[in-house]
């Protein structure tokens, strides 16, 4: 992040008092990075996904500058709302695709279509998604570690610094985390 902390929060306070011009000023600074996040989780998606690096980068900062109720406190405050659009994006793009091929659409797929490792990885983010969901009830603080660390493709330092906890607390966490996503989703995909 290579524009200083205190630039983009005050942007984002004018920002949010109604400054347009704050806005016009902010946008070229995020968009870099929002465009590295969102190439991130992208390559971790499937190659032919239908979502590229831009389109997934204009719907999130197109759903973040519609934020109206938001407060915004810091960069970070800004970039963990990010990584939460960009994982609602993606979950509901797969959540979609995943209704069209079991016929909501309309479409047939032979059995080798309906089997292909897409359709895998899509019930696979589908599945995380809910995984997630439950860890957000037992541990919210872990959920937001998650979010950031997969959806966002920050380190463990960004992390830290976006949640403000210490590097060690995200590594513990971190850990603890997956193992509970791993235990749920084995838990739910049985028959």
């Amino acid at each position: 992040m290579d524009t200083p902390q205190e630039d983009i929060t005050t942007l984002l306070v004018r920002w949010g008092h109604g400054d347009q011009q704050a806005l016009d000023a902010l946008t070229p600074m995020v968009y870099q990075e929002l465009r590295r996040l969102a190439n991130s989780r992208l390559r971790r998606e499937r190659s032919d996904h239908t979502l590229d690096g831009t389109a997934l980068v204009h719907e999130a900062y197109l759903r973040l500058i519609d934020q109206k109720q938001v407060e915004w406190r810091s960069r970070n405050q800004f970039y963990a709302l990010a990584a939460e659009l960009i994982r609602r994006i993606l979950v509901d793009h797969a959540r979609a695709r995943v209704a069209a091929k079991r016929g909501g659409g309309g479409v047939k797929l032979s059995l080798d279509e309906a089997l292909a490792p897409a359709q895998e990885r899509e019930q696979d983010l589908v599945s995380l998604d809910d995984a997630l969901n439950a860890l957000g009830q037992a541990d919210p603080q872990q959920s937001r570690i998650v979010e950031l660390r997969y959806f966002a493709g920050l380190t463990i330092e960004e992390t830290a610094d976006v949640l403000g906890l210490s590097p060690a607390t995200i590594k513990r966490d971190w850990v603890i985390a997956k193992a509970f996503l791993k235990r749920e989703m084995m838990r739910n995909a049985r028959p």
